[in-house]
């Protein structure tokens, strides 16, 4: 513009599902943080429907000036890391202490009035002036693909049991309407599978096994049920920061993305950020302070990337617990809770889309029966049981999809690949080259015949239709 005003004008992505609750939620939840005073950016304008001269959705925000802290991550010194980390966990602590009647997600109330229009199944629960409510759960699996067509309770939930009952039988509702039998898409481990497809059969009784035993696996304690609202995808890409005029000190002044948020009980949100954390490594879970190894002067180039780039992810996660454990000990009560971290990762395998595979699924329901009296208490009936012979099975074949995760880390880490094999664009030629070098090489490796037409056909790194897993 002339006067050099910045905006972003934002438009959802042709593949965004539910469009309306998506962009009205953002709208909302973004707004009401920034009338707590929180480092949101200003929404200007938006319309979350496309009956409008633009002919689509759309929100107009505000240009948040400053350096995404990506672009500088890897380079930050321990101290200011330190004090990123800090004030991330401020933020939280400020953001997930805010109160809410119900779960599921937030929207202004007349918008939400707009659509109960035309769907009467919903009924928002308003909060302290009205201008605000809870409705409908817009988290992405709630909706991915053909789900959005279900008409099934997505809230607001009134208390835990809702939550933990309603991605599951979302899920059971989505089979039974969609189901076929499917090859596991994580293609990686096809071969432990013997390239056969999975009935979806199996993964319904899962989840009515899920649906008995989860309302009993819960904290003891009330206050980790509360209902509280958190940043759904909190990463280094997603918060702006500022060197402050006065002292030059990292200021964070934004914190991006706030699509698909949702309010559910403390304990289903309480973990590290999936980019903060470096589970996996003993230094990270054990909290110890991170250092350099003795020999780092005599490392060669490689050797050295690799520990800074270890010392870095244990500083992150080190200071990032740190913190929590200091400023929001409500978090960090759930985060050492045995009850909730188990009950957290039993809810989100029990929601999560089905994508042929039910076993991950059946490993935390086994487990669960294994550890039922320290996870239930004492004298509480475990619902569920499982044959000897079926345990068995079941932990020799995780012992064969192990080694086929182990096969694909190893592959992941010689490319250079993140979650769902994304690379920056500047790595992107490389990659593709050393992906095609090792496809090759693997190729030439296997006997002629129906095995080397398998491999062609589930290689990972490969393009892949994945309309049948929608």
């Amino acid at each position: 513009m002339h006067d050099e005003f910045q905006l972003i004008a934002r438009i959802p992505y042709p593949v965004t599902v539910p469009r309306f609750y998506t962009v009205a939620s953002e709208v909302a939840t973004m707004r009401f943080l920034r009338a707590k005073g929180l480092p949101v950016p200003e929404v200007y304008a938006y319309t979350a429907t496309s009956d409008d001269v633009v002919g689509t959705e759309y929100i107009f925000m505000e240009f948040v000036k400053g350096l995404k802290l990506t672009d500088m991550w890897m380079g930050l010194k321990e101290a200011d890391l330190a004090s990123i980390l800090r004030q991330v966990v401020e933020l939280e602590c400020r953001i997930m202490s805010i109160p809410f009647p119900a779960g599921g997600s937030l929207y202004y109330a007349d918008d939400l009035e707009q659509m109960t229009r035309r769907r009467t199944n919903i009924t928002p629960m308003l909060l302290d002036g009205e201008r605000f409510c809870v409705g409908p759960d817009v988290r992405l699996h709630m909706w991915y693909g053909r789900r959005s067509q279900l008409d099934v309770d997505r809230g607001p939930y009134e208390d835990t049991a809702g939550v933990l009952a309603a991605a599951a039988r979302k899920e059971i509702a989505y089979l039974q309407r969609f189901g076929q039998a499917l090859l596991p898409f994580q293609r990686a481990r096809r071969e432990a599978y013997k390239h056969e497809k999975q009935s979806p059969t199996d993964h319904i009784e899962n989840l009515e096994r899920y649906l008995r035993m989860a309302p009993l696996l819960v904290p003891e304690d009330p206050s980790l049920h509360a209902f509280c609202i958190r940043h759904p995808d909190l990463h280094p890409s997603n918060v702006m920061v500022s060197a402050s005029p006065e002292s030059g000190r990292l200021e964070i002044v934004g914190m991006l993305d706030w699509q698909h948020t949702s309010i559910l009980p403390l304990f289903l949100q309480a973990a590290i950020p999936g980019r903060l954390q470096n589970y996996g490594d003993p230094v990270s879970e054990y909290l110890f302070p991170p250092s350099l190894p003795a020999n780092v002067g005599t490392l060669d180039e490689d050797e050295l990337i690799a520990a800074l780039g270890r010392h870095h992810a244990r500083l992150v996660h080190f200071h990032y617990a740190k913190s929590t454990e200091k400023l929001n000990t409500r978090h960090h009560d759930a985060l050492l809770d045995p009850v909730s971290l188990f009950a957290r990762r039993l809810f989100d395998r029990g929601g999560a889309p089905w994508e042929g595979e039910t076993h991950d699924l059946k490993t935390l329901l086994i487990e669960a029966t294994e550890k039922w009296d320290k996870l239930a208490g004492a004298g509480v009936p475990c619902p569920v049981a499982f044959e000897a012979d079926d345990v068995r099975k079941t932990k020799e074949f995780s012992e064969r999809l192990q080694l086929s995760d182990e096969n694909f880390e190893t592959v992941q880490a010689a490319i250079g690949f993140e979650t769902e094999t994304w690379v920056p664009t500047e790595h992107y030629e490389l990659a593709k080259a050393r992906a095609a070098i090792l496809k090759q090489a693997v190729f030439e490796k296997i006997p002629e015949g129906e095995e080397r037409d398998k491999f062609l056909a589930n290689w990972f790194l490969d393009d892949m239709d994945e309309e049948d897993y929608m």
